[in-house]
């Protein structure tokens, strides 16, 4: 008897969608033929397909709809999605996210739909696109509430169940990766109160090089690879990535000897692909949507970041002919 077909919506951003995939290790340990989609962003198709039970991965353009709002191209391929949702079909269509983005999309497809009740959906209004609504603390990890919202739809328990990402190998490092052990220095965020200094940065670069390790510095806009190029100017054999599209990001994350990096998308993902990472709090609270894994510490909080050398102890820093 063939597995239900699932469609799970859960559109951005990059950390919110490594925070669903323990979720769907969850479902596909209970339905092993499950049929699972996954409607997200466009430029993180890719990586959701990472995950061996996604089948389906259905690119959402909402972002460049927005930014290109007055081009006919933008509109057709919203409403090429929309049609692909509204055919499915789909046994259960589970919104995750509890937007009114996600939810209007939801609300498109054919089949049963399933969200957060208005108490406990990121904005409330959501909750009136799903015919069944659940309730799930707001004072739990990201990772933990969607898992809960999706033992709830499906009626199993994750009672004593370790988060397990589920993520295939993305492969070879890139080309440009350094061929020694490396370590990944994610120093950007989308808020300047994120940020560890500069100074930091290059003092724990410093230290990786003296222990052997080249640093690797990705960056995004130009103001980002400024900020790298600044840094490796005062750390020996440091690299700059070039520009990189996503999965050659995570084919560099998973091959690092370890992760440094502040609350952004990317460090999340070196936790899902299963490399040992630190995460680095300036302004948020790590306690409900910091790293969350077996390999994975948080320091610091809201205006408390950490010093250098509580980032070096964590990390546990040998040499690599030690390792």
């Amino acid at each position: 008897m063939p597995g239900p077909r699932i469609l799970f919506v859960k559109l951005s951003s990059l950390g919110d969608v490594v925070h669903h995939f323990p979720a769907v290790t969850d479902v596909a340990r209970r339905w092993p033929g499950a049929h699972v989609a996954w409607a997200v962003e466009s430029a993180y198709a890719g990586l959701v397909k990472l995950h061996p039970a996604v089948t389906r991965a259905i690119p959402v353009n909402l972002r460049s709809l927005r930014r290109g709002w007055h081009r006919g191209a933008e509109w057709r391929a919203l409403r090429a999605t929309r049609s692909e949702i509204r055919t499915g079909p789909w046994d259960y269509v589970v919104d995750t996210q509890g937007l009114i983005k996600s939810g209007w999309m939801t609300w498109s497809a054919r089949g049963a739909r399933f969200g957060l009740d208005k108490k406990s959906a990121r904005e409330g209004f959501a909750a009136r696109f799903y015919d069944v609504r659940f309730p799930v603390a707001r004072r739990m990890h990201a990772v933990e509430r969607n898992r809960s919202l999706v033992a709830q739809v499906f009626g199993y328990s994750i009672t004593g169940l370790e988060a397990d990402y589920g993520l295939a190998q993305p492969g070879a490092p890139p080309a440009w990766a350094p061929t020694t052990p490396y370590i990944v220095m994610l120093h950007a965020a989308s808020h300047r109160q994120k940020m560890w200094p500069e100074a930091y940065w290059v003092e724990l670069g410093q230290e990786f090089s003296r222990k052997g390790y080249v640093s690797v510095l990705p960056a995004g806009n130009e103001a980002e690879r400024a900020t790298a190029h600044r840094i490796a100017l005062d750390v020996p054999d440091s690299v700059v990535a070039p520009p990189s599209l996503l999965p050659e990001l995570a084919s560099l994350l998973a091959n690092s000897w370890a992760v440094v990096g502040v609350d952004t998308g990317l460090t999340h993902l070196a936790v899902a692909l299963g490399r040992p990472t630190v995460g680095i709090y300036c302004s948020t609270e790590p306690l409900l949507t910091g790293l969350h894994g077996r390999d994975a510490l948080n320091l610091g909080g809201p205006g408390a970041p950490p010093s250098v050398d509580d980032v070096a102890r964590a990390l546990g820093l040998g040499t690599p002919l030690e390792e």
